[in-house]
């Protein structure tokens, strides 16, 4: 193998090396949360057919810190109500996470004018930071791709299965197994409920009131997804339609307003474009 300086000088022999490109890229270093409930990712693994013609859309809710499979979910769409429906049954049974990660197509993502759906705002509201991938990059959600691939190898390509009650019979099966038996190389061939436990956040089956500082200035979204401050519209996204948002100054930049639902930043109000 050539030495990796003869292989820099044989690139900018022929204009194929830049230097500010060059420092973008970093190796490859395995990551992962410190402990349990900090992060799960979230996704759908690729379709199945059923014998009766219906697909079988298995969806997957991982801990990132201990590859714990908090949930594996015969869904019949990927469907906003679908997902939230299994979510609040992993939530009942495993509490809140602090933050859960997601890639950025439907129903967590794609909104035309907001990168928040109705689906992640319930997800703010319940205190659960919303994160996204990068486009094009499935290793940000790698623990959760690398877990598909064991499904598929492991019972998806061994079975075909009438219907997505029998999916589901199959799923509770194999996800038992995976949590309590199966050695996991990342984890020192040890299951992944030796490094789990379950979340002291418990699912509120009330939603909580929204909590806002006294000092900050408070607007409601109408349906089109747009506030109103000093008389200007500014439009937050249709996501948040009749929610109460927080405005307050930002320290670091005159004329900018965060806009915070809960307590997140999920905006900002420019006001010197509006005058």
């Amino acid at each position: 193998m050539p030495a990796a300086s003869t292989i820099t000088a044989v690139l900018r022999r022929h204009d194929l090396w830049e230097p500010a490109v060059s420092v973008q890229h970093r190796a490859f270093e395995r990551f992962e949360r410190s402990a349990p409930n900090e992060l799960l990712q979230m996704d759908f693994k690729g379709h199945v057919a059923t014998g009766t013609g219906v697909r079988c859309h298995p969806l997957t809710i991982l801990d990132d810190h201990s590859r714990f499979l908090g949930g594996l979910y015969a869904c019949p769409d990927e469907t906003h109500p679908t997902v939230q429906v299994c979510l609040i049954t992993t939530f009942r049974t495993y509490g809140l996470p602090e933050a859960m990660v997601m890639d950025n197509g439907a129903p967590w993502g794609d909104e035309a004018d907001t990168r928040y759906t109705r689906f992640t705002v319930w997800l703010l509201r319940l205190g659960i930071e919303v994160l996204h991938g990068r486009p094009y990059h499935p290793q940000t959600q790698g623990k959760d791709e690398r877990l598909h691939r064991t499904l598929s190898e492991e019972l998806l390509c061994r079975v075909d299965l009438p219907d997505l009650a029998a999916y589901q019979t199959a799923f509770d099966h194999w996800r038992l197994l995976y949590n309590t038996q199966r050695p996991h190389e990342a984890l020192g061939l040890q299951p992944p409920s030796t490094r789990y436990q379950p979340s002291p956040r418990p699912f509120p089956e009330v939603l909580p009131p929204l909590v806002y500082p006294s000092e900050a200035v408070l607007r409601k979204v109408d349906a089109y997804g747009k506030l109103s401050f000093r008389g200007q519209p500014y439009r937050l996204g249709r996501a948040f339609a009749g929610e109460w948002v927080a405005l307050t100054p930002d320290p670091l930049l005159d004329g900018l307003l965060s806009v915070f639902f809960g307590q997140f930043h999920v905006g900002s109000l420019n006001l010197k474009d509006a005058s």
